[in-house]
C-alpha cells in the first residue's frame, strides 16, 4: 500500500495568460517581459523573478529621479504696452 503522499504528484508549472503590455519605456519593458519566465517555474521559484523585476523597476524609477531637471524655459516676451485700440 503506497501513501498518499508518495503517490502526489504537483502539477506541472503552466503559464497564467496575462499579458504584458508595452509601456514604451524599453528598460521598463524588459522587466515586464521578465515577469514571463515565471510561467515556466514552479512556484518556489517565482520569488527570485518577481524580486529581480522589482529590483529593476526599482532601479529604473531611481534613474528617472536622478535625471537633472529640465531647464525652465523662459516666458514668451511680452507685447510692449504703447498699442492702443
Amino acid at each position: 500500500m503506497t501513501s498518499a503522499t508518495s503517490a502526489y504528484e504537483p502539477a506541472a508549472p503552466s503559464p497564467l495568460g496575462v499579458q504584458r503590455v508595452p509601456t514604451g519605456n524599453a528598460e521598463v519593458d524588459a522587466r515586464l517581459e521578465r515577469l514571463g519566465d515565471a510561467d515556466h517555474l514552479p512556484a518556489d521559484g517565482h520569488l527570485a523573478v518577481y524580486e529581480d523585476v522589482h529590483r529593476g523597476l526599482r532601479d529604473a524609477l531611481t534613474a528617472l529621479d536622478a535625471r537633472p531637471a529640465p531647464a525652465p524655459q523662459a516666458p514668451p516676451p511680452s507685447p510692449p504696452y504703447n498699442y492702443r485700440s
